[in-house]
């Protein structure tokens, strides 16, 4: 999703411009952060993968999951630039870290030594089916009075929605979910394979 962009922010005393150097040449790069919002949560031998329904389980280094022995992430995401006036920032797009994310490294994407088309993908082939989005009037009033400040709100929800960010496990059409964007709670509701965006409101801090 390029609508889901970023800024990765380089502390001292990484954040010298010659520690970047050569890697505008690299189109996308491997960032290794810290899943910090789960790892007091602990974790179980065995995890219940939402591709699975919920349901079926599979052990933890079958998954993907945040609970992790160790709870440390691994993303592939595109790099579309590289500030270095004042100290670094990098501006990568795509990638799935939540606000304030720990990084722990970052190493440049070399796809003929870590592109393999001929891998198995065990119970993950191929992407999730896309679900359609539509909006309510009160959500298109809402997301209208966002554009200033999120150009690109509106496309950057509907790709995280289609992608349908329920637990596996529910599949009630009169529940109303919310998922947190920025600093904004979309809430929504699925029926089949429809999904309709209710409102955007202010997200609370716990």
């Amino acid at each position: 999703m390029r609508t889901a962009r970023l800024e990765l922010e380089l502390l001292p005393p990484y954040n010298h411009p010659d520690s970047v150097r050569g890697l505008e040449a690299f189109s996308h790069i491997w960032i290794s952060f810290v899943f910090h919002e789960t790892a007091t949560r602990g974790w179980q031998p065995l995890v219940r993968p939402p591709r699975l329904g919920g349901n079926a389980k599979v052990g933890v280094f079958a998954s993907r999951s945040t609970h992790r022995p160790n709870p440390i992430g691994l993303s592939l995401v595109e790099l579309t630039g590289i500030d270095t006036t004042h100290g670094v920032r990098l501006q990568p797009v795509s990638a799935d870290l939540l606000d304030g994310t720990p990084v722990l490294d970052i190493k440049p994407y070399i796809p003929f030594v870590e592109s393999r088309p001929e891998a198995r993908a065990g119970f993950v082939d191929g992407p999730p089916p896309t679900l359609t989005v539509t909006w309510s009037t009160t959500a298109q009033q809402q997301v209208f009075l966002q554009q200033q400040r999120y150009p690109e709100l509106a496309i950057f929800i509907e790709q995280v929605l289609a992608q349908d960010p329920r637990p596996a496990y529910q599949h009630d059409p009169q529940r109303l979910y919310g998922v947190r964007l920025y600093d904004l709670n979309v809430r929504f509701r699925i029926d089949g394979q429809n999904v309709t965006v209710l409102e955007i409101q202010p997200a609370t801090l716990n």
